[in-house]
């Protein structure tokens, strides 16, 4: 009998060990993007001439999902290929490449539904606790900071 209660909490032990070595492996594959971020800026226009827009927003990761949620305070403003009434917001799958500090997120769901099944390449850089997202193709020109609010 204490072999077998032995043997338990050996197996209890090592399934707690596993299960923190996990949760620690999730973040360390993202390399510090689990968690919440909320948008502090907004630049939009070509690479070396962008302009600041009043967004607000934020942007959730997971260890395999990223969520983002975006909106322009002008309520007249025309929707745009992300935007439906000034509002963006989609999530998907996530798989990021810390080594070339790239991301990708194929869409599932998104306000602006012609958004679903397209995948956004990003590039990102974290330095401490802000998050830069930019994008891959310089021709969507854009720059968006991030201050983390919350790990996860």
């Amino acid at each position: 009998m204490k072999k077998f209660c032995a043997a338990v909490a050996v197996t209890a032990g090592l399934l707690v060990a596993t299960a923190a070595c996990s949760q620690s492996g999730d973040d360390a594959r993202n390399y510090g993007l689990t968690g919440e971020w909320r948008m502090t800026s907004l630049q939009v226009g070509t690479e070396g001439h962008l302009t600041s827009v009043p967004y607000a927003g934020q942007v959730i990761f997971t260890d395999d999902t990223m969520s983002v949620q975006a909106m322009n305070p002008d309520t007249s403003a025309a929707d745009t290929p992300l935007t439906v009434q000034g509002y963006e917001a989609y999530y998907g799958n996530l798989v990021t490449d810390p080594g070339a500090g790239t991301l990708a997120v194929t869409v599932e769901s998104a306000a602006a539904r012609d958004l679903i099944g397209q995948t956004f390449d990003r590039n990102y850089e974290i330095d401490g606790d802000t998050l830069v997202l930019t994008t891959v193709n310089p021709d969507e020109g854009f720059r968006v900071t991030y201050e983390r609010h919350s790990a996860s």
